[in-house]
């Protein structure tokens, strides 16, 4: 059971990479695509790099999904060699992706609300002008069609291979 816990930690790991892979390979054409949208608006396209939106892979976009694989790899690795820390790191770390995919989906889910919400934050006058929906509209239209079925794919991966691996451990 613990090697079925590991190929599923190790496929979340992979879900949890493709993220920045494809904001870094499609992010370039994303920004230019919001940026044509904030002309269409009559907003200086230079707000976005003003306040540092960004719709590459830089920062914590990249940050975070690396530093869950490497922790998933790291509790795959000592699942295969049987270790017993595997089961209670299974346990935490498991849930925590659960819990943390579970914040993604619904972030995106409400995107227009947060981003029309921290925009006013920012108090920024021209933010404040955007129309969020086809801003955000323009730049998801960049991304190629196979993007929102590999979105699907890594969140069924990472709540499915979450899921089993947790069930795994508990029946191991």
């Amino acid at each position: 059971m613990n090697t079925l816990a590991a190929v599923m930690q190790l496929l979340v790991a992979v879900a949890f990479v493709s993220i920045p892979v494809v904001r870094h390979r499609f992010g370039p054409a994303a920004k230019a695509a919001a940026v044509a949208e904030l002309r269409r608006q009559n907003v200086r396209p230079e707000v976005l790099d003003e306040n540092r939106l960004r719709f590459d892979a830089g920062g914590h976009e990249t940050a975070i999904p690396a530093a869950v694989a490497a922790v998933m790899t790291a509790t795959a690795a000592l699942n295969l060699a049987g270790a017993g820390l595997a089961q209670p790191l299974t346990w935490v770390f498991s849930s925590l992706v659960l819990l943390m995919n579970a914040g993604i989906v619904y972030s995106n889910l409400t995107a227009v609300k947060s981003v029309q919400a921290a925009f006013r934050r920012k108090n920024d006058p021209e933010l404040a002008r955007v129309e969020v929906a086809p801003f955000l509209k323009a730049a998801e239209g960049a991304f190629p069609r196979w993007v929102r079925a590999q979105t699907y794919v890594r969140n069924t991966t990472v709540f499915g291979g979450s899921a089993v691996a947790l069930l795994a451990v508990t029946l191991a």
